[in-house]
């Protein structure tokens, strides 16, 4: 039985139009719903442009469960994380035991933690001198990149490399991985 998914994003949505994309191919879940706390975030166009219902919620909606009644009008079984940057409420984990994911663009442990999102992780990377950079596809619990790891894929940094082109590397990482990684994931709920 095909599974409700719903993507959590913030921004541009290019990981959600990758997702959206996935599953119109596949027999394991649906995108249901899109969540996003900004208005003018442009994966509400996504949305819009594969007739995907969303959810525009204010900060006041996180904590008075008009998100969870939101997830629950739309029989959500699954909740993905793509670019969301809002902290996910204690209801919602309880809600949903290791049914909500997250992808981080860095190898935690390193390069995790509040204020660790986007360009600010690739940034350090580079500063860091680091070798690898990559991917962590991971478990959402109650602290900023802190879940149980399903898992990494790693890419090699050029002593040359920007922050731009680290973001670059791992942002095609995280187009290959994330939606097979989301499939296996809902197949086995």
């Amino acid at each position: 039985m095909e599974k409700n998914i719903a993507i959590f994003a913030s921004g541009g949505g290019s990981n959600a139009e990758v997702i959206i994309e996935h599953f119109k191919n596949s027999d394991a879940a649906n995108i249901t719903l899109i969540v996003t706390n900004r208005e003018n975030a442009f994966v509400i166009e996504r949305a819009k442009n594969h007739n995907i219902p969303y959810f525009i919620h204010t900060n006041e909606d996180v904590d008075n469960g008009n998100i969870l009644a939101k997830l629950n009008e739309f029989g959500i079984d699954f909740i993905v994380l793509a670019g969301y940057l809002k902290r996910i409420h204690p209801e919602l984990i309880t809600e949903y035991p290791n049914k909500i994911v997250n992808i981080h663009p860095a190898l935690l442990p390193k390069f995790g933690g509040k204020g660790m999102y986007g360009m600010n992780v690739h940034k350090a990377v580079v500063e860091a001198q680091e070798k690898t950079s990559g991917i962590t596809i991971h478990y959402v619990n109650e602290n900023y990149d802190e879940g149980n790891i399903i898992e990494q894929h790693a890419c090699l940094i050029e002593p040359e490399a920007t922050p731009e082109s680290v973001q670059k590397q791992v942002l095609e990482l995280e187009h290959k991985y994330f939606a097979q990684s989301i499939e296996m994931l809902v197949r086995k709920l």
